[in-house]
Formats: structure tokens, sequence, C-alpha cells
């Protein structure tokens, strides 16, 4: 079987879109951006509001009779049936991609998960909402408790190191190793849209992941986010990766020059249809019979004088 037949049947498996992004899951837009770049046809399928929410390893991609998981399986998955985003990556490059994405995950992703999942407002406001509307009854209620579980465990293995401990003495450590990583990915890109050439490689597509939702959602509380905030070309990388590879995507929003021309169709079929109706209700006052306004003339008659007789 070719690998274009078998690319036809792929289906990928994921948490859907919000905030503006084709999903809210880091994993997941990291497959779904990565299958942009390299042309790969996905069929998406959300797990949300199905008992897959619960016992589901997202993304996973099913293909014939295989199936993977994990974002760097599943591209590498990709690249076997000739979907490779990175055939013109040097050595040094791809060397390079490699050291990037290590920093992703050990700098960048417990702050991330701690943003999201621990941090007492973010979880009550934003993430624990989200998750327990996508889930059926009554999975609401276990599957984002076992998501923060997770994340607060995975927190404490990696980063509570003597003498931290506890997630209260880590959350100073993660989230200046975040920053710096946030800020030497800025330095990297520069004023460049993408991060090795012209075009999109696999550490695009990592980057896109990791910082795309924390971009997006509306965070009651991330100094995270502030930090973000102040390093403009990482806000317009995502911005770009959106509009020019998930423009048509329903949860993207729409490029600015197409919702100014969509504002103005609509006002100008609204001015039409008033200048129409003016139009006929004008016409209607010129076809209704003229009478005479019913109000006294203050002009004296002519024949009334004419006939008075003086004093």
């Amino acid at each position: 079987m070719t690998a274009t037949n078998m690319a036809a049947s792929m289906e990928l498996r994921c948490w859907g879109a919000d905030w503006g992004l084709p999903s809210v899951h880091t994993e997941s837009l990291i497959v779904l951006a990565y299958a942009k770049f390299s042309g790969a046809d996905l069929t998406v399928a959300p797990i949300d509001w199905t008992w897959r929410t619960l016992t589901a390893t997202v993304p996973e991609l099913i293909c014939q009779e295989s199936r993977v998981t994990e974002p760097a399986q599943i591209l590498n998955f990709l690249r076997k049936l000739r979907f490779n985003a990175d055939y013109e990556l040097s050595a040094r490059q791809g060397a390079d991609t490699m050291a990037y994405i290590a920093l992703l995950e050990e700098k960048l992703r417990p702050a991330l998960l701690h943003t999201f999942w621990v941090d007492t407002e973010n979880y009550a406001s934003l993430t624990r909402p989200w998750f327990a509307s996508r889930s059926p009854f009554p999975l609401n209620f276990l599957v984002p408790c076992r998501h923060a579980n997770t994340a607060l465990s995975r927190i404490l293995l990696t980063k509570s190191e003597s003498p931290l401990h506890t997630i209260t003495d880590v959350e100073g450590k993660i989230y200046s190793e975040a920053k710096e990583c946030l800020n030497l990915l800025s330095h990297r890109l520069g004023a460049a849209y993408y991060f090795f050439g012209n075009t999109p490689c696999s550490l695009d597509a990592f980057v896109f992941g990791f910082i795309a939702p924390l971009h997006k959602a509306s965070l009651p509380s991330s100094p995270l986010q502030n930090h973000l905030r102040q390093l403009e070309n990482l806000q317009r990388f995502c911005d770009h990766i959106l509009s020019a590879h998930f423009s048509s995507h329903p949860g993207s929003p729409q490029p600015v020059q197409e919702m100014v021309d969509a504002n103005l169709q609509k006002l100008t079929q609204l001015v039409n249809k008033e200048s129409n109706l003016i139009e006929k209700m004008d016409d209607n006052l010129r076809s209704s019979p003229q009478h005479k306004p019913l109000r006294s003339d203050p002009r004296p008659n002519s024949s009334d004088h004419r006939n008075s007789t003086p004093a």
C-alpha cells in the first residue's frame, strides 16, 4: 500500500478547539501544526464529550492497523510516510532542533503545567470548567481532577530536589526557568517568521504547541503570560501560524482584512435595505391622495372682505 493511500485514512484523536486555537492541548497542537507544515492530511476526531476523555492517551494517530501516541513518535511515523517538514534542515539545524525541544520540555513545560493545572485561580476559573464541560457525566467530575493530580506529580517529580520539596518551594524556580526559556526562544527567532529559513519545521510545531495556549487563553492569574506579552515576536509567531495554516479552522480568528470586508458587506446590505425602505415609503406618500390640511386659514377671505359693510 502506498503512502498516499495510507495517508488518506489517517485519523488524529485529540482535545478539541477553543480560545481561537485548533486545540487547547499542547501535544495535540504540536501534531496538528506539523501535519499542516508537512502536508499530511489528517481527519481530526476530538475526544470531547466521549468516555475517552478519561482513558485516552492523546494525541493518538490511527492509520490502518497502526496506533501511535506521543508527538515525537507521531512525527516520526509521518516522516516514514514521507511527510517530512525537516527535509531541508542541515545537520547543525537538526541538532539545534533536538536541543531546543529538550529545553522546552525541561524549562517551559513545568511552568505551563503549574499555570493551567496547579494555580488555584486559573484552575477554578478556566481549566477545570473547560475540561469538565467537554466530558460526559460523571467524568466531568473526574477528568479535571485527574489531570491536575498528574500535573502536580510531574512537577514535583522533576523539580522537587533538596531543599525544594513542596510545590510552593519550586514555584519560583520553575517560573524563573520558564521566563529564561522564552527569552532564549525570542532571541533565536528574532524578526523571522520561523526558526529556520522561510518554511516551518518540527521546532516551529513544538514551540507553537507550547506557547500558543499561553498566548491565547484568558488567564486571570499568570506571570508567565504577562512575560510572554512583552515578547512581541513570539506572539507574532503564533498569530502568523494561525493565520497562515489554520485560517479556515472554525476555532481560529478571521484575518483582519476578511473581518473588515465582512463587516463592510453587512453594513452595505443594511444601508441598501434602509434605502429601499425609505424609497418605498416615499413612493407610498407620493401616490397617496393629497387632502387639504384641516386647519384654519389665517388669511382673510377676499369675498368676505368685499361683502363686508363698513362700520
